[in-house]
């Protein structure tokens, strides 16, 4: 039957699902997301799902493994990564193993942030906290944070200085 002009060829939850899987990784809960924001009904859509995920083309670990390689290479902390994982249906417990799969050095992320951030080394405890603080919202702990900000060079009280 032919389609007539200006009519719309309807697309099933799977086709769509199918597009958005090859232009990147998503989990399930942002396919589903997805699928219900332009108009495809739920049940459908999570048949859908449950097809790609039984071919292996959308699998939530996959999608959390290049989650955690991308927002490491943005320079976010373990906790900023974390929160973004449990936004995506991805539970605590793996979460923490994906992140912790990845095995990054967190203090060194955290001094090249800083590097790329800002041109020269603290000089005062404010401009310390400042960074410090810049750190904590960007996901790393806080005795990661304050061994990062603190790496300025300069002493931290004057009876260090001698």
């Amino acid at each position: 039957m032919a389609r007539k002009p200006g009519e719309k060829q309807q697309v099933s939850a799977y086709d769509k699902a199918l597009g958005l899987l090859a232009r990147r990784e998503h989990s399930a809960r942002e396919l589903k997301s997805k699928l219900a924001r332009r108009g495809l009904d739920r049940d459908e859509s999570a048949l859908a799902v449950e097809k790609l995920q039984a071919k292996d083309f959308q699998n939530d670990a996959r999608f959390g493994e290049m989650l955690v390689r991308s927002r490491i290479h943005g320079g976010y902390g373990p906790r900023w990564i974390s929160a973004e994982l449990k936004t995506h249906g991805i539970s605590e417990g793996a979460a923490r193993a994906l992140i912790e799969a990845a095995e990054p050095n967190w203090l060194d992320l955290a001094r090249s942030v800083l590097g790329r951030r800002y041109a020269k080394p603290a000089a005062t405890l404010a401009e310390r906290s400042k960074r410090a603080a810049f750190l904590l919202r960007r996901g790393f702990d806080a005795s990661t944070a304050k061994l990062a900000a603190g790496d300025s060079g300069i002493a931290e009280s004057p009876d260090e200085a001698d």
